[in-house]
């Protein structure tokens, strides 16, 4: 781990990103080049303390986590991210793998609807980054590990995640988790993430084997979709999705029609806080 190389890296791109470029104010007192510490801090989500550690070239000797976090919260290129990741010590993340890194241009824009639900996916259904306002109607998805990532995977696997659609709908959502699922696969073959995630559900879903065995292939999905929350109800929301061709990740983004009563629900989102529940999207 090369500390002094690192803090350096760190301060230079802090100086380079722009209060706008991340969606946040410039204010009338703003001395700093760039952003302040505490805020890419925010937008790591960590704690300033830690970040500021590492810009002065002290403290532990952060995880690939968290440097995939600080990525993201700075915006790097896909080469700046592995640049990071070798100044810290670690091997840069196989490109293969670059479905997990958020593009710079994703990101500027999911920065401007903070107060929007909104979140970036994998064409696997996992969750990369989410708004507040997303948190708040569907639960902090962005804290799983392994298999559990993906929201297929916890709809067939964990009966509690489907708790975030009405049961009524819980059939036409399952067939679409898995024709978008074996979209993927076609996509990506053997050896691929959508493959592993098809062999485990095989494996402990007879629910998903059973409609796996049927092909069907889905070539357009619903905009319309019904949440069901805890506390306001259900909603019954646009959904948006602007596609990255390069990474075949998907900004989804969640509207009501102004005036009307689900309107009034989303706003009353981000006063609610994030929902507590194993929600899919």
């Amino acid at each position: 781990m090369d500390r002094p190389q690192l803090a350096d890296f760190l301060r230079a791109r802090r100086a380079a990103l722009q209060p706008e470029d991340v969606g946040l104010p410039r204010g009338p007192r703003r001395r700093t080049a760039g952003l302040r510490r505490e805020e890419v801090a925010a937008l790591c989500g960590m704690s300033a303390d830690y970040y500021g550690r590492l810009e002065q070239g002290r403290g532990p000797q952060p995880s690939e986590p968290m440097l995939a976090a600080i990525a993201r919260g700075l915006h790097l290129t896909l080469a700046e991210r592995d640049h990071l990741f070798r100044l810290a010590g670690h091997h840069a993340p196989d490109r293969a793998s670059r479905a997990d890194h958020v593009a710079p241009a994703v990101q500027r824009i999911l920065d401007r609807l903070q107060d929007t639900p909104a979140m970036v996916v994998t064409e696997t259904g996992e969750t990369l980054v989410q708004t507040p306002a997303a948190m708040a109607l569907l639960g902090d998805q962005t804290h799983y590990t392994g298999l559990e990532r993906s929201t297929p995977f916890r709809w067939f696997t964990d009966p509690a995640s489907r708790d975030v659609y009405p049961a009524e709908d819980h059939d036409e959502r399952a067939s679409t988790f898995v024709a978008e699922l074996r979209a993927a696969y076609a996509r990506g073959g053997a050896g691929s993430r959508a493959a592993r995630l098809v062999d485990a559900l095989l494996r402990r879903s007879e629910e998903f084997a059973t409609m796996w065995a049927r092909h069907e292939v889905a070539d357009k999905r619903s905009r319309t979709k019904r949440m069901q929350h805890p506390d306001l109800g259900v909603l019954t929301l646009d959904c948006q999705t602007l596609l990255d061709t390069d990474t075949g990740q998907r900004l989804l983004v969640f509207t009501a029609s102004p005036g009307t009563p689900d309107a009034d629900k989303l706003a009353l989102l981000t006063v609610l806080g994030p929902r507590q529940t194993t929600a899919a999207p």
